[in-house]
This record gives C-alpha cells, sequence and structure tokens, in this order.
C-alpha cells in the first residue's frame, strides 16, 4: 500500500483499498460473534497500551491546528488526553458487550401454505466513513463496523491525520491477534482531496454507504456528489424551550450544561426559546449563569430588554450552529410559536422541552420531527454511547433507513429466508 501511495494515482490508491475491503467483508459477513469480540477486545488492550504513541501522534495535529488559527471548539474536538483515549478504549469495550446483530431474527411468520418466512440482519457489506478534526471516529465507526461485520474504510481530516494512524495501528493489531483480515478496517493514508471524490463514485462498486461527519461544507459536498446511499445529518441546530411550568433550578442545571458542557459537538445547544410567562423572572437567572462561564448571548428585544451584556441577534442566528460559547435567545408566546420556530430553524437533529406539565412535554415530543426530542434532559446526551449504543458513527437525520444514533443495528440490512416443504405456486 505504501509503494503505491508513493508512485500511484489517488485513483489507483482508492480503488485498491476498495477491493481490499470488499474481500474483507466477504468474510466478515459470516464471523462468529466471538472472534469479532476478540479483535475488539484485542483493540482495546492496544489502545491503551499505545498510549504514548497516540498522544505524541495528537501533539503534532494540534500545533498544526493552532498554526493553522483554528477555533477552540476546533481544538478541543482534535485534542486527545489520557482520560479521552481511556474513554476510546472503553468505548470499545462497550461494544463488546453489545448484542451481535448479525443473524438476528426480526420477524418471523408462517403462511397459510405451510412457507416459514425469517426476516434477518445482515452486513450492509463496506461502509465509507469521511469525517473531520474527531480522531476518536477512528476507533468508534471502526469498531461498530466490525461488530455488525462490515469493512469499513476511513477518510478522517487531514487536521487529525497523526492521531487518525496511530488510532488504527492499533486497531490493526487487534483484528491481527484476532485472525481477522486487516483490511476489515482501512484508514485512507493520504489527505488529497480527490481521496474523497472517488469514495463519493463508489470506488467502482465496492461502497455500499457513506456515512460523513463533519461540518456543512463536507456534508453537502458528499450529498451533492454521492453516487451511494448516505446517512448524514447536514448540522445540529439544537433547540431548546422552556415551558411555563419549568422548574427555574432544574432549567438553569439543564442549559448550562446542554450548552456548556462541551460546545463542539453537535448535540451542544444552540438556541435557547422561552416562555413570555416566565421570561420576566427566569431570563435573567438563566443569562446570567450562562454569562458567568463566558457564554455570549444573543437575544432578541426581549432579552436585550431583560438582561444586560447581550448582543441582538440578527436572523442568522437562528439557523446558525455555532459550535462555540454563543448562544442565541428568544421568547415565544406559547408551546405552539416554540414548535413553529423549531420548525422553520431546526435542522432535525436534537431538540428538547424543559416542563412540568407532561401534556405538553407529549405533545412537543410527539410533533417536533427531529431525530432525537428530549423532555427535562439535556441536549449533550445525543448520544449514541448514552444510549447504550457503545458508541456511533454520527447521528441520522433523514428517515430512510437508520435515523438518529447510528450503532451497531444501523449498520445492518436485512434478508428473508424462507423454508418450505416442497410448496410449489399456481
Amino acid at each position: 500500500m505504501l509503494d503505491m501511495v508513493e508512485t500511484g494515482t489517488t485513483a489507483d490508491l482508492m480503488a485498491e483499498i476498495g477491493r481490499r475491503a470488499r474481500a474483507a467483508a466477504r468474510i466478515l459477513a459470516t464471523a462468529p460473534a466471538e472472534v469479532k469480540n476478540s479483535a475488539l477486545t484485542a483493540m482495546a488492550k492496544a489502545v491503551r497500551e499505545a498510549m504514548p504513541e497516540i498522544l505524541a501522534a495528537n501533539r503534532l495535529d494540534v500545533e498544526a491546528m493552532k498554526a493553522g488559527g483554528q477555533t477552540a471548539a476546533f481544538l478541543d474536538r482534535g485534542t486527545l488526553s489520557e482520560e479521552r483515549i481511556e474513554a476510546i478504549a472503553g468505548a470499545l469495550e462497550d461494544i463488546v458487550r453489545l448484542d451481535d446483530p448479525v443473524g438476528g431474527v426480526i420477524a418471523a411468520w408462517e403462511r397459510p401454505n405451510g412457507l416459514k418466512i425469517e426476516r434477518v440482519r445482515t452486513p450492509l457489506g463496506v461502509i465509507g466513513v469521511i469525517y473531520e478534526s474527531r480522531p476518536n471516529v477512528t476507533a468508534d465507526a471502526g469498531a461498530l463496523c466490525l461488530k455488525a461485520g462490515n469493512a469499513v474504510i476511513l477518510r478522517g481530516g487531514s487536521d487529525t491525520i497523526h492521531s487518525n494512524k496511530a488510532i488504527h495501528a492499533a486497531l490493526e493489531q487487534g483484528l491481527r491477534e484476532a485472525g481477522l483480515p486487516a483490511d476489515a478496517i482501512q484508514v485512507v493514508p493520504v489527505t488529497d482531496r480527490a481521496a474523497v471524490g472517488e469514495m463519493l463514485r463508489g470506488l467502482d462498486g465496492n461502497l455500499d454507504v457513506i456515512v460523513p461527519r463533519g461540518g456543512r461544507s463536507l456534508v453537502e459536498r458528499v450529498q451533492t456528489e454521492a453516487r451511494v446511499p448516505v446517512f448524514a445529518h447536514l448540522e445540529g441546530i439544537v433547540h431548546l424551550f422552556v415551558d411555563k411550568s419549568a422548574e427555574l433550578d432544574k432549567t438553569v442545571d439543564i442549559v448550562v450544561n446542554s450548552k456548556l458542557r462541551r460546545t463542539g459537538i453537535c448535540g451542544a445547544l444552540e438556541t435557547l426559546l422561552v416562555h413570555e410567562d416566565v421570561a420576566d423572572s427566569y431570563l435573567p437567572a438563566i443569562v446570567r449563569a450562562l454569562q458567568e462561564k463566558g457564554c455570549e448571548i444573543r437575544g432578541d428585544e426581549r432579552v436585550q430588554a431583560l438582561c444586560g451584556d447581550t448582543v441582538p441577534a440578527g436572523e442568522d442566528d437562528w439557523s446558525t450552529e455555532y459550535l462555540d460559547k454563543i448562544l442565541s435567545v428568544k421568547v415565544v408566546p406559547d408551546l405552539d410559536a416554540a414548535m413553529e420556530h423549531i420548525a422553520t430553524y431546526g435542522s432535525n437533529h436534537t431538540d428538547c422541552i424543559v416542563t412540568e406539565d407532561q401534556a405538553a412535554a407529549d405533545r412537543f415530543q410527539r410533533e417536533v420531527d427531529s431525530a432525537i426530542v428530549l423532555h427535562n434532559a439535556s441536549t449533550q446526551f445525543a448520544d449514541g454511547g448514552e444510549f447504550g449504543m457503545g458508541a456511533e458513527i454520527g447521528i441520522a437525520t433523514g428517515r430512510m433507513h437508520a435515523r438518529g444514533p447510528v450503532g451497531v443495528e444501523q449498520l445492518t440490512s436485512f434478508k428473508y429466508k424462507v423454508r418450505g416443504t416442497s410448496q410449489t405456486r399456481s
């Protein structure tokens, strides 16, 4: 592979990666659960043992990002620490504990003529993951695809290329120790954007689905140019609505955590909507708690009148994913107005209501058309690991096949097994 990187074209390199992935996928499709779990366990061990090498590689990436003037949120997504590497290893072990979806019977029935039919989970085949500035995705995506019996081609961003390669080396070691093909998880070794174009064209039929995980420009390119199916969300414009029956202390805790626990993740709160009946009494306390932690508030006229040191919100603010310590805030007349705002400006990703009125919560969760709809909980729970899925490749906001966190079950398709006793059709 290295020889091809040095002497061949990007198209040649990607074609070879695709062929190798397809060959590996055929082996993985029937690999026993205990063999895949053995590989995942060995990967977790290898990640821990390679912590010094992974941290050294990450320092190169972080230094380059700082020199390039990347934002604090971008740096946060790309930075690894001992704790974050331990979390990567822990996520691999969490995936071991998940049920193997391959071969699982989704439904079974018998026809009047005696035919017995089962709908059974099968791997998708070869999955391409295109992502930016999140080295943990290398491990999460590789492990989830393996558990679901798929080969995966990982094309990370140039910002974390050294980190991705270091993590991948540990994954590859785990595959070899379990006797599985190393080509089951491949990292594209070049940062040439042409490699993305080759993946979008399908690698000569060797790529079955693409999962983009990154900024708006990346996802828009994938959705526009891809010739294979895409699991994607364009962006995470996350809303939280404070209803008139919300409890203030609970509201402040949820809002602050939703916005500021980590600002650079797709589940971070971007727009706060507050019922006008509690705006006077609640907004000053909420805004003060946010500002004390360095969050800039961009508010409508009512917010500016109630709270000091705020910035006027423009029309673009309602449709902006900041991924930073900035929050747009608006006062709305009621639940209907809040849901109308979300329908107008939202991205169908994650939205939340804070309320003690169960009827209002039920209506919000029923009518807001987002992949994840929360009641009285931080939007930062929009995460496959927090859902008990071990990890996730991303959060899909479309309506076909996968929606919400994309975990092992979402990385499978199905086929029908039909068993007969010499039936023929008239």
